[in-house]
């Protein structure tokens, strides 16, 4: 093939993926608060782990886990949601949050220390505030669920959780909490 030929052809290609994409429709308006929301409950997790690392606790906790994962069940239908589809969302995000810790108890493991900064309390500072983003999440994942079957989501989700980008940690954990936010049509 001459250079004229691949350079045609290059451009082409250019113009006809730069088509396809402008075809495809926009994610909805719905998805970026939910990632948002989901973004600051994964900061809040730097918080947590310095926590755990002061006061030497796992960072599983089962029960308060389970408690949790019940409670969002339980407020599904305020939200015309399903419970176990809820209760699966809400695991992630408990995954995703751990992730995060058991990735700096780590790094402050290896440096041999935590950051010098202010620790708020888990009992009266913390999980008051991980409740409120509950509720937010659940409003939210509510407005997000009717097109969690688009064929387009995982596009959506995928140059979203890009615009949210932050460091490897977090970026992994948010992979981990929007997992299964996108059905695949059966």
């Amino acid at each position: 093939m001459s250079p004229n030929n691949r350079i045609a052809s290059l451009l082409l290609a250019a113009c006809l993926s730069t088509s396809a994409l402008a075809a495809s429709p926009p994610a909805p308006d719905s998805l970026a608060p939910l990632l948002q929301t989901i973004s600051e409950r994964l900061t809040i997790a730097n918080q947590v782990a310095l926590t755990k690392w002061d006061s030497g606790k796992p960072v599983e906790d089962s029960t308060r886990e389970q408690q949790v994962i019940a409670n969002a069940r339980e407020q599904a239908q305020a939200y015309q949601l399903k419970p176990e589809e809820v209760g699966q969302f809400i695991a992630a995000q408990i995954e995703a949050n751990k992730l995060v810790q058991y990735a700096l108890l780590a790094k402050w493991r290896n440096a041999g220390k935590a950051p010098v900064i202010a620790r708020p309390d888990l009992v009266t500072q913390i999980r008051p505030v991980m409740d409120q983003l509950q509720v937010k999440l659940l409003k939210q994942y509510a407005a997000f669920a009717p097109h969690r079957q688009d064929p387009q989501c995982p596009a959506w989700l995928s140059q979203a959780r890009r615009d949210l980008a932050s460091d490897n940690i977090h970026d992994l954990a948010l992979v981990r909490a929007v997992g299964e936010l996108c059905l695949h049509p059966q």
